[in-house]
C-alpha cells in the first residue's frame, strides 16, 4: 500500500493528510514541536470564498481584487481555479467540523484590506485555531494517519543522488526526544511547513518558522519562485518584553483607523472621525484598508520620518462592546498590558508576516525542477509553495483558502496516480562527526543573520544594503557549512542552515529585480 509523508502540520497538512487516507492509503504526518504550533494555529482573520457557485459577480469580483492586490503577477488561470473551487473546500471544512461565525442562519461574512466586499468566513478572530482544532480531531480518529510530533525533517531522500529528475523515495529526519536520525522511506513526500518569518527580528509567525521544508527542497533540486516577496503585516502589536502579536486586518475591516504621533494628538483635540487624521492617506485613497503591501510602507516610512517605534491603532470612535465580542483573542493578549478595545491606541508596527514565494509547484501541486519538470514523489502545499495564486503581494485571507485548495489538489492527483518507490533506502551516516558541544557560535550566528535581514532586506531595501547583505550572508553560510560537516545535526544547526539558505535566495531575488512591484520596494529604483 502506498505510502506518504506529510512534513508539517498546519491546515495545508493536515487537511492532505484526511484526503489521502481517505483514499485508502497510510499517511504519517511529521511535525517539529507539538502538532498545534504552526502558522494556521495563529491565523485570525479568516478564509475568504464565495460558497454559491453560481454567484459569478461575487466570484469575479474575488478574483478581481486578488490580482488587483498581486500588483499583476498573478497566475489569472490559478486564481479562476481556486476561488471557483472555494466553495467546495469550504464544505469539506464544514464537513469535518469547523464552526464559522454566524448570524442567524447566514454566516458573518469580515472586511478586511484590499476587498471590495464582504466575503471572508471567521471564528471571530481565532479562525486558524479553530479550523486547527477541528482538522486535528478528525486525523487523531483516522486509522490511516499516524502522527509524529517532535520530529524535524532534515533532508530529502533521492530516488537517484543528485538527480532530481528521478524524483523522491523518502526523508531523514532528527527524532529530537532522542537525537536520532532515521531515514522514513515515502512513495510521496508533501512538504507543508510554512514560510520563514523567523529570519527577522521581528514577526508574526511562530518558531517553527524557519524555512525547513523550503529549504530541503531547494538542495534536492527543486525551483523557487518569486522569493523577494516577503509580505510584513502591517499591524503587530509592540509593547515592551513582549512578542509581537498579530493585530488582524478584520479590527481594521470594521473602521479601525491608524495614526503616527502627530494624528492622534489631532484627533484628540478635534471632533472629527480618525480616517481624517491617518497618515495613510498619503499612501493611497484606501486609507488604513489599502493592501498590505501598501500599509506596511506606509507604517515603515512614517515611523523613520517619525523617529518613532510605532504607529498608533486607534479604535475609540467604535462600539467597545462589539469589539470585545468580535475579538475576544486580541482582547486578553492587549488586557495583559492593561489595554483594551474601544478604549486606548495600539501601539503597533510591521512584523514579518508571510512568506509569498516559495517552491515553484504546478497546478496540482506538484514540486517543480529545472526544465520546467515535476520532480516525482515531491509535492508543496501552503505557504511553502508558490502557485501563482498572490502574485507580487498577497490578498488578506486567501492564504488559507489556497491551502485548502492545492491541498486537495495534490491529494487527489497522489491517490490517482501513486508512485510507488523502491523502499530500500539508505541510512543516515554519521561517520567522522561529533557532538555539537558548543552552541554559542549558533546563537551569535542567528543573531547577525536576523539584525542582517532586518536592517538591509526589509519593507524598503537599496541595492547597498542588499548587497551587503549578500556579503555578510556568504560569510555565514561558508561558517555553518563548516560546523554542518563535522557536527552531528541539532535543531539549531538544522534551523539556522535552512535560514542562512533561505536569506541568500530571497536576497538575490532582490538584487536582481529591475522594477518595484508589491512587496518588493527598492528606492534605487525609478
Amino acid at each position: 500500500m502506498p505510502e506518504v509523508v506529510i512534513v508539517g502540520s498546519g491546515i495545508a497538512g493536515l487537511f492532505a493528510a484526511l484526503k489521502i487516507a481517505d483514499g485508502g492509503h497510510q499517511v504519517t504526518i511529521v511535525t517539529k514541536q507539538r502538532p498545534t504550533d504552526s502558522s494556521t494555529n495563529w491565523a485570525q482573520g479568516g478564509i475568504a470564498g464565495i460558497l454559491d457557485k453560481t454567484d459569478g459577480k461575487g466570484m469575479d469580483l474575488h478574483i478581481s481584487d486578488t490580482i488587483s492586490s498581486g500588483d499583476g503577477l498573478c497566475n489569472e488561470n490559478v486564481v479562476r481555479i481556486v476561488v471557483e473551487e472555494a466553495g467546495d473546500r469550504i464544505r469539506d471544512l464544514l464537513s469535518r467540523g469547523v464552526e464559522f461565525e454566524k448570524n442567524e442562519d447566514d454566516f458573518h461574512l469580515a472586511k478586511e484590506g484590499g476587498h471590495s466586499a464582504r466575503r471572508i468566513l471567521h471564528a471571530k478572530d481565532a479562525t486558524g485555531k479553530e479550523i486547527e482544532r477541528a482538522l486535528s480531531e478528525a486525523v487523531n480518529n483516522h486509522n490511516n494517519i499516524t502522527m509524529r510530533p517532535n520530529t524535524l525533517g532534515v533532508d530529502l531522500i533521492q530516488t537517484v543522488h543528485g538527480d532530481p529528475k528521478e524524483g523522491i523515495k523518502g526523508i531523514w529526519c532528527l527524532d529530537l526526544a532522542d537525537s536520532i536520525m532515521e531515514a522514513i522511506p515515502a512513495d510521496a513526500v508533501l512538504i507543508a511547513t510554512g514560510g520563514c518569518g523567523q529570519l527577522w527580528e521581528k514577526t508574526t509567525n511562530p518558531s517553527v518558522a524557519s524555512g525547513d521544508g523550503m529549504a530541503m527542497a531547494y538542495r534536492a533540486g527543486a525551483n523557487v519562485k518569486d522569493m523577494a516577496f516577503i509580505q510584513f503585516h502591517p499591524t503587530a502589536l509592540m509593547v515592551p518584553d513582549d512578542r509581537p502579536f498579530l493585530i488582524t486586518e478584520a479590527l481594521r475591516g470594521e473602521g479601525g483607523v491608524l495614526l503616527d504621533d502627530k494624528g492622534l494628538k489631532k484627533y484628540r483635540t478635534s471632533d472629527q472621525e480618525p480616517e481624517f487624521f491617518s497618515f495613510t492617506h498619503e499612501y493611497s485613497p484606501d486609507g488604513s484598508l489599502a493592501t498590505r503591501d501598501i500599509v506596511a510602507r506606509a507604517c515603515d516610512q512614517t515611523m523613520k520620518i517619525n523617529g518613532s517605534n510605532q504607529v498608533w491603532l486607534v479604535t475609540d470612535h467604535l462600539d467597545s462592546t462589539k469589539l470585545h465580542n468580535e475579538f475576544p483573542t486580541i482582547e486578553k493578549r492587549l488586557n495583559r498590558h492593561n489595554l483594551s478595545l474601544g478604549k486606548d491606541p495600539l501601539p503597533v508596527a510591521p512584523a514579518a508576516h508571510y512568506t509569498v514565494g516559495g517552491l515553484e509547484v504546478d497546478l496540482f501541486g506538484r514540486v517543480i525542477t529545472s526544465g520546467n519538470k515535476p520532480m516525482p514523489g515531491l509535492y508543496a502545499i501552503g505557504e511553502v509553495a508558490c502557485t501563482g495564486m498572490h502574485g507580487a503581494n498577497r490578498l488578506a485571507s486567501n492564504s488559507l483558502l489556497e491551502a485548502v485548495v492545492f491541498a486537495d489538489r495534490a491529494a487527489k492527483h497522489f491517490v490517482e496516480n501513486p508512485n510507488l518507490i523502491d523502499s530500500i533506502i539508505p541510512e543516515w551516516r554519521a561517520d567522522g562527526m561529533a557532538i555539537l558541544e558548543e552552541h554559542s557560535p549558533l546563537v551569535r550566528d542567528l543573531e547577525t543573520l536576523k539584525k542582517t535581514m532586518t536592517d538591509d532586506v526589509g519593507i524598503v531595501r537599496s541595492f547597498d544594503r542588499l548587497n551587503r547583505a549578500k556579503r555578510m550572508l556568504l560569510l555565514l553560510s561558508n561558517e555553518v557549512e563548516l560546523i554542518w560537516r563535522k557536527s552531528i545535526p541539532t535543531r539549531d544547526l538544522v534551523e539556522l542552515r535552512n535560514l542562512v539558505l533561505i536569506a541568500s535566495l530571497i536576497t538575490d531575488d532582490a538584487l536582481a529585480r529591475t522594477e518595484n512591484r508589491g512587496l518588493h520596494y527598492n528606492k534605487d529604483i525609478i
